[in-house]
């Protein structure tokens, strides 16, 4: 049965591609419609989360906002994986860095998602689930990054439900190896593992929790454009 329009996207089953790159921001979804595809049609504004199809260099894709944190991308991620028939989602984002080589502007391709998070309580596991990036992505967007000579690392993130917190025991993350903190990519790799579909996170470093290096709204929303590079590439 035909379960579109969702609740929370207002497409029909066919106006979204099987690749969608996706934005916490909607704006960024906006702003990468005018400047990466050619001819976009807006198939989205349900909570003015908004979507848009087109073709870039000849192949279809669609780019959309997935909002803030890890209960808002599992709520679009799981509609396009399991309602769309969505076959791969990247998610382009910022994130911070708690690494000494890893500064603003810098890329992290997400081969690992820790969390804080208690979503991947759903499943009912016997254990603690360890969620990845599907590896022929993960490898597509290093060579991407080499081609392009942008500058990048590899490896964990850290998931967390929290923006202000408390105790952010960067300290102990950093211990284990995690490169920097974001808010949405376990979630998005457990749905994807679970629909048995693709997925890969790709970050741009926006701040610094370790220096203190920041950059402003504005400058997020529209000049990172490096792992957009990276994101269509894979298309």
């Amino acid at each position: 049965m035909d379960k579109t329009p969702t609740p929370h996207i207002g497409a029909r089953y066919g106006e979204i591609a099987e690749t969608v790159i996706m934005a916490g921001d909607p704006l960024r979804a906006k702003f990468m419609a005018e400047n990466f595809l050619e001819n976009p049609v807006q198939f989205n504004n349900v909570r003015g989360m908004l979507g848009f199809t087109g073709t870039h260099q000849g192949k279809r894709v669609s780019v959309m906002g997935h909002g803030m944190g890890i209960p808002s991308i599992g709520i679009y991620t799981y509609e396009l994986f399991n309602f769309y028939g969505v076959k791969t989602i990247i998610r382009v984002g910022s994130a911070g860095s708690i690494n000494e080589d890893l500064h603003v502007g810098d890329l992290v391709l997400v081969e690992g998602a820790c969390t804080n998070s208690n979503y991947g309580s759903q499943y009912e596991l016997p254990g603690t689930f360890a969620p990845i990036a599907e590896f022929n992505l993960l490898r597509a967007a290093a060579d991407a990054c080499d081609r392009f000579g942008y500058r990048y690392k590899v490896g964990n993130v850290l998931s967390s439900d929290t923006f202000y917190t408390e105790n952010p025991h960067n300290d102990k993350w950093m211990n284990m190896g995690v490169l920097a903190v974001e808010m949405e990519a376990s979630a998005l790799y457990m749905n994807a593992a679970r629909s048995g579909k693709r997925a890969l996170v790709i970050l741009t470093v926006s701040d610094h929790i370790l220096t203190g290096e920041a950059t402003t709204a504005e400058e997020r929303q529209t000049t990172f454009t490096h792992m957009m590079d990276v994101a269509f590439s894979l298309v």
